[in-house]
């Protein structure tokens, strides 16, 4: 899927396009009664890959919604770097999926809500390589409404 920002049009309206691409996969996640974080990984305007939690689905602590879309990522583009791409992820990376941002030597990680308690930022930003640019806060609200309804849901 090709989506054309090139030209006149505004990159923070980019970014809000592909974050709403993000929380049709973290409603997904929701929907499956999984941690509701979407993920989707632009290259060059295209998306090249998506995800969404998948850790009770797969009975697997490792398979959050960053991982499925790096893999689907990697599997499109045929390597294992995603320099010139973007991953949109609706709540901030946990300290593994940042490493494995790292190790991608991904371009840039754009998310929605800040994840006080586990999100990587706490721990240090110096888990991102150091060409990688960071933007936080596309679109907070909407992505942080979505996991609190799933946890009242949960306690309700």
């Amino acid at each position: 899927m090709y989506f054309n920002f090139t030209g006149e049009n505004d990159p923070a309206q980019e970014d809000e396009h592909y974050m709403r691409l993000a929380l049709q996969e973290a409603e997904k996640a929701f929907d499956a009664d999984e941690i509701p974080i979407g993920a989707i990984v632009v290259c060059k305007g295209r998306i090249v890959g998506r995800g969404y939690n998948l850790t009770e689905q797969l009975n697997d602590v490792t398979a959050h919604a960053e991982m499925q879309a790096f893999t689907s990522a990697n599997q499109t583009l045929g390597g294992k770097y995603l320099k010139d791409c973007t991953i949109y992820v609706t709540i901030e990376p946990c300290v593994m999926c940042a490493g494995a941002s790292y190790w991608m030597q991904i371009g840039r990680i754009v998310f929605g809500a800040r994840e006080e308690k586990r999100g990587f930022i706490s721990k240090g930003i110096h888990l991102l390589h150091p060409k990688t640019v960071l933007k936080q806060g596309v679109l907070a609200k909407e992505c942080a409404a979505l996991m609190t309804q799933f946890f009242v849901n949960k306690r309700g």
